[in-house]
């Protein structure tokens, strides 16, 4: 199929199957069922979510039957020292029968197209190390930053200090 075969459009509030169609995608691609189907969210979170001005989600469909085959979740952080704001790009993942094809670069110039819609001056992403195809990806997209992450586990109030 060609590279122009497979729709790509940004979801509203109306389009809850397709988050979970994108859910279930990631996944199977991230090999992960537990932490994006295992607790999903009700339909009245997922909508509002789908509704909120911070968040984005953007799907690659195969053309005949409207079915998901990639897609990208992201969020918009509105920065505090300039009137501007930054993009992260948080997932991302096409299905293993579509992969090859210029659908995840597609779906990351299409959040581009977002972002400057929002105001953004960059899109950022993380990749793991040995992730050797999303680091090729991004790569060819963007420029490289070697930094470090840190997970903070968050406490409750009664947690010592």
């Amino acid at each position: 199929m060609e590279l122009g075969a497979f729709p790509i459009r940004r979801l509203t509030s109306d389009d809850v199957p397709a988050l979970e169609a994108l859910s279930t995608l990631f996944g199977e691609a991230f090999e992960d069922q537990e932490t994006y189907t295992g607790r999903r969210p009700s339909a009245d979170y997922l909508r509002a979510l789908l509704a909120s001005d911070i968040f984005i989600a953007i799907v690659a469909t195969e053309s005949d039957d409207d079915a998901v085959v990639g897609g990208v979740v992201a969020y918009e952080l509105k920065k505090f020292e300039q009137e501007r704001s930054e993009v992260y790009l948080y997932d991302i993942a096409v299905a293993d029968a579509y992969r090859r094809r210029g659908i995840a670069e597609r779906l990351i110039r299409t959040l581009e197209t977002v972002a400057a819609a929002l105001g953004a001056y960059v899109v950022f992403v993380q990749a793991d190390h040995g992730d050797e195809p999303a680091i090729a990806l991004y790569s060819k997209l963007g420029t490289r930053e070697d930094v470090l992450h840190f997970d903070i586990e968050v406490r409750g109030e009664d947690a010592e200090a």
